[in-house]
């Protein structure tokens, strides 16, 4: 399988560990992206939503994160939407996996398998 698939990694959520396991199942050659350690930048995150074919930043955020309700996000614009993910990545959902010019949430983790069908 060619190495074109990256996963936004946290190795402290079992959803991204069992995508992961899935992926290692298919022979798939993954990367981990530990998005919570080298934080992605706003033209990255805004990649990826291409990728997963949406505009709305709130479809790819973690809405339950308290800092989502600190910094009260609830009836934000676009723009500080994006700039909240960038500075406060915790707040990106996960797993999101990417093959190629394609992307999912893996929620429910199975999910990879659209990126191979």
């Amino acid at each position: 399988m060619p190495g074109d698939v990256t996963v936004y990694f946290n190795p402290r959520c079992s959803k991204c560990r069992t995508a992961w396991s899935l992926l290692e199942e298919r022979g798939a050659d993954a990367r981990q992206y530990r998005y919570l350690e080298q934080r992605p930048d706003r033209a990255e995150i805004e990649r990826v939503m291409a990728l997963l074919g949406i505009d709305d930043p709130r479809r790819m955020m973690r809405t339950g994160e308290d800092v989502y309700r600190v910094l009260d996000l609830g009836d934000a614009d676009r723009e500080t939407l994006l700039q909240a993910m960038v500075d406060h990545p915790i707040l990106i959902e996960r797993p999101i996996v990417i093959r190629g010019d394609r992307a999912v949430i893996a929620r429910p983790p199975e999910r990879v398998a659209e990126l191979f069908d």
